[in-house]
Parts: structure tokens; sequence; C-alpha cells
């Protein structure tokens, strides 16, 4: 394992694990932070060795968002431009996850504020301690949800309950986020890493073509109509019946065999 101060990482068997590193301050991101995980998951689109990635927050909590630190107003000067914050250092680093044809796996051990939590909202499955939760704190100090939280909240769970939690702040535990849909699993705190290592390493052994694709296919599916979906299921499945990964998952089934997909 590596040491980027703020970010922690590890390469091993196709899984490449960031582990936010700012305990003392629940992993709250300052510039050092955001621009050390933009440039993993950069390293992940680039890397044909990196077959998924798993992010989680070292310490007691995930994620608290914002260190609102370097923003303390009883220091005087001009306001914050929190849009130029948002451009510059959230929406390229989300649109990365989004964008990554590879599966983005996301551990949440411990608290997930603000920012941090629609970071976990943005990736592919989360599981999630049974003690963590995940709080929209935008209301709490007169702000908006941002890091695609006011897309993602009402994708996930509908104009009514987006709101609620938009508007109230109110903590939702792991398990009422699973319950509702809004994470994958909510699992006993000793067994969150163990778990989630094991799934991450599980993808990565799997079919790296057909992976990204299933991807790229389920995230067009909130803004296509059926017959765009039904044309993009055609066309994607066309590409991966062609590849070597397809050819080896069929022989490899009639042969009574685990699979070595090559990602071609």
């Amino acid at each position: 394992m590596t040491d980027n101060t703020s970010v922690l990482v590890d390469l091993a068997q196709g899984v490449l694990q960031l582990t936010l590193n700012r305990p003392d301050k629940l992993n709250s991101f300052n510039e050092d932070m955001h621009m050390a995980l933009r440039a993993q998951i950069q390293r992940a689109h680039d890397d044909d060795a990196v077959r998924a990635v798993l992010l989680t927050g070292a310490g007691r909590g995930f994620c608290a968002g914002q260190d609102l630190g370097d923003r303390d107003p009883r220091k005087g000067g001009p306001a914050p431009d929190l849009g130029h914050t948002i451009e510059t250092f959230y929406n390229p680093t989300l649109r990365l996850i989004r964008d990554l044809e590879k599966p983005v796996v996301c551990a949440v051990n411990g608290v997930a504020a603000g920012a941090g939590a629609n970071i976990a909202l943005a990736c592919d499955i989360v599981l999630a301690a049974k003690t963590a939760k995940f709080i929209q704190a935008f209301a709490k100090i007169g702000l908006i949800p941002d890091a695609g939280g006011s897309w993602s909240l009402a994708r996930i769970l509908g104009e009514p309950r987006a709101k609620a939690l938009a508007l109230t702040a109110v903590p939702v535990t792991a398990q009422q986020a699973a319950d509702w849909g809004m994470i994958w699993q909510a699992v006993e705190d000793a067994d969150l890493m163990a778990q989630a290592q094991t799934l991450a390493a599980s993808l990565a052994a799997g079919p790296p073509l057909g992976l990204g694709l299933t991807k790229r296919l389920i995230q067009a599916a909130a803004t296509n109509s059926l017959d765009a979906q039904l044309d993009m299921e055609r066309d994607l499945q066309q590409q991966a019946g062609r590849s070597a990964d397809y050819a080896e998952g069929v022989t490899a089934f009639l042969e009574k065999r685990k699979p070595e997909f090559k990602g071609k």
C-alpha cells in the first residue's frame, strides 16, 4: 500500500483500493484530497491492470463532505465561490466515477455526510456498516445538495423522499438506506471490509468488457425511451458477443471450469 497522504492506494488482484485518509477530519475534502482521489479514478480509466475500484474511508467515518475549516466566515474576506469549488473539484470526479466502465464498489464505514454521502451514492455498488449513516447535511448550513445529490436522490428515491431528506437533513441509517434501495447492503461493522474486498475481487475477475457495457447500459436507462434502450441493448450485445471474453465464458461453461477473462 502506498500513502498519498490524503488517499491511501493499493492495487492487488485487479482491485484498486482507495482509502480517504484524513481521519482526524472525518475524511472531509480539502484540495489535496480532491486532486489525489481524482488522479486515482483517472488511473482506473487508463490502467488495464485496474479492473475494479473499491472506495472507503479511514477511521470512524467515511467522509463528512467538504472541510469547512478553511471556509470560516469569521475570518472575514469575500464570500467563497462555491460554484467554482463544485466545477473545479467535485464535478470532474463525479463524472469520472460515472463514466468509468469498470465496477466501483463503495464501503461506507461510518458517517457519510453532505458531498461524502453523494459521492458514495455515485458508486455502482454500495455496502455500509450497520452503524453508518447518510446525511444530506446541506440544509443545516444554508446550502443545496451537490456532488450529484439532487440527481441521485430523486432518481433512487423519488421526489417525496428526496425532498424530505434534502430539506430536513434527517440521518438515514444503513439499514434504512438498504431497505429504501439507496445502497446494496447493510452489513455488520466487523464484516464490512472483508465483504467489500471479496465483492470487488469477484468483479475484478469477471469479464471487463461485459461489465463495463452493462454499467453503461443501466446508467442510460434513466433517460432513454424503451425503443432507444432496446436499440442500445442490441448494439452493445453485438459488441459483447464478438469479444474473446464471450468465447472464453461459453467455452469455460461447456468445459465446466472457471473462465479466465482478459477484457478483449
